[in-house]
């Protein structure tokens, strides 16, 4: 059984993300631990209680930091709607299940120190408890096999032309991160971008006829409309191509990179510089997706969705 910890600021597409994860046979997630990003903390702690109730997770979920390491939190309310679950109609009930009373970085200092061998981490929001826990204790860095990142670019941005939203929220973070000398694979823009999901997947969830394929193919159809308001055109598949990326690796194709956060700059702060020309130019510090299998990352992740809306 491979083991995983998924640390989130949990919206629709990390609640996808994280289904993808638990529906895949081998895999058990160990804890979740959470960020501010899309939202406020006490927005992405609703939601992801919210999410263990209704699909019955039984793994402890950690409240993390507030706030990235410097500056003022930004968030993607804007994009993603006051509580980062935008929906068609149906929105997840209101039953929440129980929040442990051990911070996010404690948890996971105790969960990697006791563990008997590496395990991975997946990350799917910007990289601050990760971060604090690294400064706190940099020997855990050698207990993280990979880390698996949703965030960055190797390209233009989202959030501003030069930088992701994960990236921009918190840069400091990433640079922390890799200074420790942890493994990170690095999911970014340009390679999500080559996923996509349609307001039909939606409707081939909706077919199934349970109430989870309900509620969501109605949030999937509200994260199309990220994309078109009327959902006619695709939208890009963010934090589930790197969970599909974790848990089946053909998805991704991944070259090795020196990668640095910019976090000085007065118009590309955040951003992610990759260096490809490694060792000539740089020694490598990650490895980076550069081309994804759409149909396969499409099949592991609408296979998951269809799974979860399935269970009793």
């Amino acid at each position: 059984m491979k083991r995983v910890w998924i640390d989130t600021d949990m919206g629709f597409d990390d609640l996808a993300a994280v289904l993808t994860v638990a529906q895949t046979p081998g895999w058990r997630i160990d804890g979740l631990s959470l960020v501010a990003g899309n939202a406020p903390l006490e927005v992405v702690i609703d939601n992801a209680l919210r999410s263990a109730a209704y699909f019955g997770w039984d793994f402890p979920i950690h409240a993390g930091c507030a706030r990235p390491l410097a500056g003022e939190l930004v968030t993607a309310q804007n994009i993603l709607g006051a509580d980062a679950m935008g929906s068609a109609g149906r929105s997840l009930p209101p039953a929440r299940a129980a929040l442990t009373d051990v911070d996010a970085v404690g948890a996971l200092g105790r969960y990697l120190a006791a563990a008997g061998e590496p395990v991975a981490l997946l990350a799917l929001g910007p990289l601050t408890n990760i971060a604090t826990l690294l400064r706190q204790r940099p020997e855990l860095a050698a207990r993280i096999t990979p880390l698996m990142w949703m965030g960055g670019s190797a390209g233009p941005g989202n959030h501003t032309a030069a930088a992701e939203f994960n990236a921009a929220v918190d840069p400091e973070a990433i640079n922390a991160v890799l200074d420790a000398g942890v493994p990170l694979q690095m999911v970014g823009l340009d390679a999500c971008r080559q996923v996509r999901v349609h307001a039909a997947d939606a409707d081939a969830l909706r077919a199934l006829g349970t109430d989870k394929a309900e509620v969501l193919a109605d949030l999937l159809l509200g994260y199309v409309r990220i994309a078109s308001s009327d959902g006619s055109l695709p939208m890009a598949l963010y934090d589930p191509s790197a969970a599909a990326a974790l848990v089946a690796p053909g998805c991704m194709r991944l070259r090795p990179a020196h990668v640095v956060a910019e976090c000085q700059g007065e118009h590309t702060r955040g951003m992610t510089v990759v260096e490809w020309r490694v060792p000539r130019r740089a020694a490598a510090n990650a490895q980076v997706a550069s081309v994804a299998d759409e149909a396969l990352l499409r099949r592991v992740v609408l296979d998951a969705l269809a799974q979860a809306a399935r269970a009793a």
